[in-house]
């Protein structure tokens, strides 16, 4: 049997959405379209799975129908010529939001099951995760790679399709935020995705262009967010109607036969763009200009288009002539609805258009049998000439293509605008030898409009240093401090440099500066940073200042010079040549295997082992222990952990004298970033490295020192004076990146009286004063601070960006689990968690966690054990019943999701029976509610943050009486 399947949808639940897209009129719509299979999407949402569950009755195998009375129904109201049977998948979009290499993921991901008792047992994991109830397409803190374990673990016939990959916001390949390959994303459980979804701003022979996606079925759906939507995309089986059947088809290619798909360029984000501007960019011209808009200056969002072809490795000559093995049928269509709206010059909503849509559907049938096999002469007969016209175009691909870019959808059309002003006006509308040209290609992209700069606003440096790209040497652009700590080559060097006074720049002109006036040799110039990133950073600045030679320079984070050291003197270092460094996964199990403890408990002593390490002490007995165990079974594991990196390192060469010496002639420069965050190995490293009088030199400050409890210590500027009394001291005093009043008004709080100099001189104007955000209420404050975390995020959904409350274009490093909202007293966490809620970005109460101080928990129990008629019920039937007992304010904020998801977790692992459920609810009493690979913003107050980080943190409640209480 040979069908269309459409099978990413959404409901009246998720955001965005028609408010009739419920289960009837998705039937109905299905079979207008003509496509017998639809997805129920958002069965996560309890109340859409309640409908699912009330509305629906299995049908074949692993596929519902409607109730017999709802069914007559949509019968009795679908055109007569429209009698496709029709027939519902089990289908949910999740959207997971999380960090993942030092950069923030934004992935979709559609997951089918073949049964309700499956759809079960995902609602009860992924309750546990975040917040089910908000949206029908929740969003979780959740790695893309654990979303597809819980879904294969829910039963063997559940599986994960990538949504939309090339999405730019929210897909598994999006140039935002997604990864540069599917075995990225879903890393070893990669082998279990068969099948991806390209999306609407691409096509099949797009995808063909990368080798990279020839393993996978590449299907098509339409994302509807409203019934008539369905069909836009679909997918063609030729196989009996049936789950099992279907998901053979896109493992084998038996019964696949291809896909229905829009015009690539009408998705709206095909193209490189900037929407606010109007400008659309090819990738060609976006690379022309930086990737910035040339009338604001924003960046711009690089569309499908562009992604591709950064990533493929095949051209679209090479794919034309030779498309990979499994590659199916592509069939390009443009809705109906457009087509009759393009030729009758008003909207596609219209009721000219909804009319001869509707009459068309009575007379011809289905819209996808008429787009696609139904003769032009009778669309003709029908009383459509021109529509007959424009569909023998679009089956022959002669279509005029606008491209989307930017979130704005493209517009595909059929006619110059000259042929449908002669046919309106009654002449003749084709020249007869116009049928047979070929497709016309896509005009220009719209023009750029001239537009001189504008100043820059009051907000930005007035005296900010020259940028390095106009040096002319690498001296030049530096304010008068910077300079003198960049001309002092010789000897140790102490360069405090209060915030915002250009660390990092003074450092690579002076790295730059001994290289070119001869001082020093590249490759002797050693610099040490903290991070990655910092290094990356590092590395950039030194090639736009040295761009021949900047390569020979090393650069490096403490981690990377203690691994490099080791790799090649792992001999002397007592390890194996193959030692490997643990993850955080490895190490948390080595501590859970070896003490029996929680995992809770592990990820909270490895902090202690960790601080242990750096500093040679363990805080407490317990600690102790664990490093005793952590340490021997690391070590069987030919193991090392980050911390190991340095601390081996200083040990190796403390007991070597020859090495510490050989490293001396070696790196006789060196040029330390963040002084102040060093711990003692640290310290005890560079001492080694730089001797008592070598050429080291270090940069920090001792008031941005936040790292005590990491075993880091401010004291180590003071002892750098002590260490080395020769030491020059530089103190760089301008303050290039805070307003001049947040610079006076920091003062008042941090500069010492004894100390007047410490003060710095602000070189950007007092124009923007501090904001102090005053709200009427405490849930308008509450409001504030979601939407605050939203444009943090950089729009945590489609409807953000979509929307406008996110603006398009912001890249952020940010995901939930880096944002803490503070306050003084748990009373005050309430009116927030309602406001994240009603958000459905996923939260934690950190205060919290135990199961059995749940109220969710405690209500489902006392309404279980008074539920005295349930009588020999199963206990997971039971629990179903009392969770309709159970108040309605604990069932409309999601808290009642995790509880049920935690006692059905409870009820499932004691196989139902009454007795080990009780058992294990007593047991249950430290539990944590929430799955621990979770990402979640955290709520806690003031005393609980002490001694956690978070890069964003709000303080709720800042008034008198509450700070302090």
């Amino acid at each position: 049997m040979r069908f269309h399947a459409d099978v990413q949808i959404h409901s009246k639940y998720s955001r965005a959405t028609a408010k009739n897209a419920d289960l009837e009129n998705l039937a109905l719509w299905g079979r207008k379209k003509g496509v017998t299979v639809v997805g129920t999407g958002d069965f996560t949402h309890p109340a859409w799975l309640a409908d699912i569950k009330d509305k629906l009755v299995p049908a074949e195998p692993g596929l519902f129908r409607l109730r017999p009375d709802l069914e007559r129904e949509v019968e009795r109201q679908a055109p007569a010529a429209c009698a496709v049977a029709q027939r519902f998948l089990l289908e949910v979009e999740i959207s997971t939001i999380y960090k993942k290499g030092d950069k923030v993921r934004k992935v979709h991901h559609l997951i089918f099951v073949p049964d309700i008792d499956a759809a079960d047992r995902l609602v009860a994991r992924l309750a546990r995760i975040g917040n089910l109830a908000s949206d029908g397409r929740p969003i979780l803190g959740l790695d893309s790679r654990d979303l597809l374990e819980i879904t294969l673990e829910t039963g063997p016939d559940s599986y994960l399709i990538p949504a939309h990959i090339w999405t730019p916001w929210f897909a598994a390949l999006g140039s935002k935020s997604g990864f540069d390959s599917i075995d990225d994303c879903y890393g070893d459980l990669a082998p279990h995705v068969f099948a991806v979804e390209t999306g609407l701003s691409s096509d099949p022979p797009m995808n063909w262009r990368l080798s990279s996606l020839d393993r996978f079925r590449l299907v098509s759906n339409s994302d509807a967010h409203s019934p008539p939507k369905i069909g836009r995309e679909a997918t063609t089986y030729d196989t009996d109607l049936d789950y099992f059947a279907m998901l053979k088809a896109l493992k084998t290619g038996d019964g696949f036969v291809g896909t229905v798909e829009f015009f690539p360029e009408e998705g709206k984000y095909h193209m490189d763009g900037h929407r606010k501007c109007g400008v659309r960019f090819t990738p060609e011209e976006t690379k022309t200009h930086g990737g910035r808009c040339p009338v604001c200056g924003e960046g711009l969002t690089v569309g499908v288009s562009h992604r591709i072809d950064a990533l493929a490795d095949r051209t679209e000559a090479e794919v034309r002539a030779a498309p990979p093995p499994k590659a199916a049928e592509v069939l390009s269509l443009v809705p109906l609805a457009e087509m009759l709206a393009e030729i009758k010059g008003v909207g596609p909503g219209s009721k000219a258009v909804g009319n001869a849509y509707e009459r068309l559907l009575q007379d011809l049938g289905p819209e996808l049998t008429i787009l696609e096999t139904v003769p032009v002469e009778d669309i003709a007969r029908a009383g459509e000439p021109v529509l007959a016209e424009a569909v023998d175009r679009l089956r022959r691909g002669a279509v005029i293509r606008q491209a989307g870019y930017d979130g704005e959808y493209g517009v595909i059309r059929l006619f110059a605008d000259e042929e449908l002003r002669e046919a309106r006006a009654g002449g003749l509308l084709f020249d007869v030898s116009a049928l047979s040209k070929p497709a016309m290609k896509p005009g220009p992209a719209h023009p750029v409009p001239a537009k001189t700069p504008e100043p820059e606003p009051s907000h930005r440096p007035s005296a900010r240093p020259a940028p390095d790209a106009g040096a002319t040497g690498p001296l030049d652009g530096l304010d008068p401090d910077q300079r003198r700590a960049a001309e002092a080559l010789i000897g140790p060097l102490l360069i405090e440099a209060g915030p915002g006074s250009g660390k990092t720049r003074t450092l690579t002109h002076r790295i730059a500066h001994l290289v070119a006036s001869g001082t020093a040799a590249p490759d002797a110039c050693l610099a040490i940073t903290f991070t990655r990133r910092a290094a990356t950073e590092m590395r950039e600045r030194l090639a736009r200042l040295l761009p021949e030679v900047w390569p020979r320079i090393p650069v490096h984070t403490f981690h990377s010079l203690g691994l490099a050291l080791l790799q090649a003197h792992a001999d002397i270092a007592g390890l194996q040549p193959d030692f490997r460094i643990a993850d955080e996964g490895e190490r948390t199990a080595i501590l859970v295997d070896g003490l029996a403890a929680s995992e809770r408990r592990a990820r909270s002593l490895l902090s202690g082992v960790s601080l242990a390490k750096r500093t040679g002490r363990a805080e407490t007995d317990a600690v102790s222990e664990a490093l005793s165990v952590y340490e021997r079974r690391l070590a069987a594991r030919n193991c090392l952990d980050f911390d190991d990196l340095v601390v081996r390192t200083a040990d190796l060469l403390a007991g070597r004298p020859d090495l510490v010496a050989a490293l001396r002639d070696r790196f006789p420069w060196i040029s330390v970033d963040e002084f102040q965050d060093v711990d003692d190995r640290q310290y005890a490293l560079l001492r080694l490295l730089a001797g008592d009088a070598g050429n080291l030199c270090v940069i920090g400050d001792a008031n941005q020192a936040i790292y005590g409890f990491r075993g880091a210590d401010a004291a180590a500027m003071a002892r750098f004076r002590t260490d080395f009394p020769s030491a020059r001291v530089v103190r760089l005093k301008r303050n290039y990146r805070s307003t001049g009043t947040i610079v006076a008004a920091s003062a008042q709080v941090v500069a010492p009286a004894d100390d007047p100099d410490r003060v710095a001189e602000a070189m950007r104007d007092r124009a923007a004063r501090i904001e102090i955000h005053r709200a009427r209420t405490d849930a308008a404050e509450a409001e504030f601070i979601v939407q605050t975390i939203e444009r943090l995020l950089g729009g945590h959904s489609f409807f953000s960006i979509d929307s406008g409350r996110t603006a398009p274009g912001r890249e952020t490093a940010l995901s939930f689990s880096d944002i803490a909202v503070l306050y003084r007293t748990e009373a005050q966490a309430g009116v927030i968690a309602t406001a994240l809620d009603r958000s459905g970005m996923p939260f934690q109460n950190l205060a919290n966690r135990p199961l059995v101080a749940h109220p969710g928990v405690e209500a489902l129990l006392q309404a279980l054990e008074d539920d005295r008629a349930a009588g020999e019920l199963p206990l997971r039937d039971r629990l179903m019943r009392a969770s309709e007992r159970v108040d309605g304010t604990l069932r409309d904020n999601g808290r009642l999701d995790v509880a049920m998801a935690c006692l059905n977790d409870l009820a499932g692992a004691c196989d139902g029976d009454d007795a080990g459920f009780a058992r294990a609810v007593a047991l249950a009493g430290e539990a944590d509610l929430w799955d621990p690979r979770a990402d979640r913003i955290g709520l806690l107050t003031l005393h609980a943050a002490k001694g956690l980080e978070f890069p964003v943190v709000f303080v709720a409640g800042l008034e008198d009486g509450v700070l302090p209480l």
